[in-house]
C-alpha cells in the first residue's frame, strides 16, 4: 500500500500533568488530519480542536505551559462527550505526534475510562525519533526547535491544534526533501515509525480485533504485547540449540519488529535511576525536556515537554 492513499493524523494533547497513570487528565486536545501526493506535498487538511474540563483543578504548572485556566474550561465538554469522535479520527490512519507515547497514553486511558474502544491506527510515526534520525547533531529535538529547522510556521506552541498542526506539517516538509519508497514498510523504515507486527506463518505476534498487537501463541497468548515487555526483550535474543550449534529461535522480522517495538514504545528514550526500578526515578528524556538551572530537570504538562511515561508496566 502506498503511503500517500493513506489519512496521516497529526495530534496533541494538553494535560493537567505528566501522568494520566495517576490520575492527571488532557484538557484540550488537537488533531489534523492530512492528505499527501506522491512526492509528500499536503493537498489537504481538516482541523480538529476541543477544550476539554478535565473533572479535577488544573495545577498552576500546567497552566503556564498551555495558558489554559480552569475558568476556560468550566463549561467545555467533558471527555465522555467527545471520546467517540476524537477515536474515530484513528481508524485505518497513520497517527503522528512529537512523543508519541505520551499523547498515545492519555488518549488511550481517557478512551479507557470511558469504555471508548481504541482502535490501533495501521502505523504511529514520532516526530521525535524522526528529527533525531535527520539532525543527529542538533542539541535539541523540542518541537518548537524541529518546526524552525524546517521553516514550519509554529504560533502558539503548547496550543494542542497548533501543536498537531506544525508536527505534521514538519513531518511532511521533510517527506517532500527525501527519496522515500512508496510502500508504508518504507516510510516507517525512513522515519522510524512502528507498523503492526510482521505477518510470519506460525508466528507469535499478531493484533486482535481492534489492530492491538498481540501475542498469538506461547506463555501469553491473547494478551497485549505492551504488557509483557521483557517476554518480548527475551525474543529478540533467545536462541535454540540445534545440530550442535546455536540458532535464532524467532525469525528475523519477528526480532527486528520486537527491537523497535521496544525502543519506540518502551526504554528507548528513557535513561534510568539503575538504583530503583519505580517510574518515578526514571529521568527524563533530555532532548525532550531542558534542564532547569539548578540542574535538575524541568516537567511540563504537554507533549513536547514530558518524559516518556509508560506505567508499570511499560518499562524493562
Amino acid at each position: 500500500m502506498h503511503w500517500a492513499d493513506l489519512t496521516f493524523v497529526a495530534f496533541d494533547t494538553e494535560t493537567t500533568g505528566l501522568s494520566p497513570h495517576t490520575g492527571d487528565r488532557i484538557i484540550e486536545v488537537g488533531i489534523v488530519s492530512f492528505r499527501c501526493d506522491r512526492d509528500g506535498r499536503v493537498v489537504d487538511q481538516q482541523e480538529y480542536g476541543r477544550l476539554i474540563n478535565p473533572e479535577i483543578p488544573i495545577p498552576k504548572a500546567a497552566t503556564e505551559v498551555s495558558k489554559i485556566r480552569d475558568e476556560d474550561v468550566a463549561d467545555a465538554p467533558v471527555f465522555a462527550d467527545l471520546a467517540e469522535e476524537v477515536a474515530a479520527y484513528f481508524v485505518d490512519a497513520v497517527a503522528v505526534a512529537h512523543n508519541y507515547p505520551f499523547d498515545h497514553a492519555f488518549l488511550t486511558t481517557e478512551l479507557a475510562r470511558v469504555g471508548v474502544p481504541w482502535i490501533e491506527p495501521l502505523a504511529a510515526i514520532d516526530t521525535v525519533d524522526l528529527s533525531r534520525r535527520r539532525y543527529p547533531d542538533a542539541s535539541s529535538h523540542r518541537l518548537e526547535e524541529l518546526a524552525r529547522r524546517t521553516g514550519v510556521s509554529l504560533k502558539d506552541a503548547h496550543r494542542a491544534v497548533h501543536d498537531a498542526r506544525a508536527c505534521g506539517e514538519c513531518l511532511f516538509t521533510m517527506l517532500s526533501e527525501a527519496d522515500v519508497e512508496g510502500e508504508l514498510d518504507a516510510l516507517l523504515a525512513w522515519s522510524g515509525g512502528l507498523g503492526r507486527p510482521p505477518r510470519v506463518p506460525g508466528g507469535w505476534l499478531g493484533v486482535d480485533e481492534a489492530g492491538v498487537p498481540v501475542f498469538v501463541d506461547g506463555p501469553h497468548v491473547g494478551e497485549r504485547i505492551d504488557a509483557h515487555p521483557l517476554h518480548l526483550a527475551w525474543m529478540t535474543m533467545a536462541k535454540a540449540r540445534k545440530d550442535g550449534g546455536w540458532i535464532w529461535r524467532f525469525d528475523a522480522p519477528t526480532r527486528h519488529w520486537a527491537r523497535h517495538f521496544l525502543n519506540v514504545r518502551t526504554t528507548g528514550r528513557a535513561k534510568a535511576n539503575l538504583k530503583s526500578y519505580r517510574a518515578q526515578d526514571w529521568a527524563l528524556d533530555s532532548c525532550i525536556a531542558e534542564p532547569r538551572v539548578d540542574g535538575r530537570d524541568q516537567a511540563g504538562t504537554s507533549s513536547d515537554d514530558a518524559p516518556v511515561d509508560h506505567g508499570p508496566q511499560g518499562r524493562l
